[in-house]
């Protein structure tokens, strides 16, 4: 997942995540492996006014943004799809400050070698 925006405003992953997104990325980290009825059911504690299917149309767009994978199961009443993640906590971070660092190298090397150079010291 490579970030396409950087908030400055924002703290942690809502920097480079929508805030639900962030917030379903909090709670799949702690899961590991869930669907999208449990996160769903977490998150309405905290948002009662969030839809299931809001929560079903986010985790898929993790997938896409390759956060987490999904796979088709059966239980009762059918199909459901399960949710896991791809990668850790840590190395979402390090991509993403990998990511920044990059740009800034590419596009304000001289500053961005300054910069760092005075923060060993």
């Amino acid at each position: 997942m490579e970030p396409h925006e950087f908030k400055l405003t924002e703290e942690g992953i809502k920097a480079v995540l929508p805030p639900m997104e962030a917030e379903i990325m909090e709670l799949m980290w702690r899961f590991k492996v869930a669907t999208a009825g449990q996160v769903y059911e977490e998150l309405k504690r905290k948002h009662p006014e969030i839809r299931r299917s809001t929560v079903s149309i986010l985790m898929n767009r993790l997938c896409e943004k390759g956060l987490l994978k999904r796979t088709v199961e059966r239980g009762r009443g059918g199909m459901r799809y399960v949710y896991s993640i791809t990668t850790t906590r840590e190395e979402f971070e390090q991509k993403v400050v990998k990511s920044i660092l990059d740009a800034l190298m590419n596009n304000f090397r001289e500053a961005t070698y300054a910069y760092l150079s005075r923060m060993k010291k």
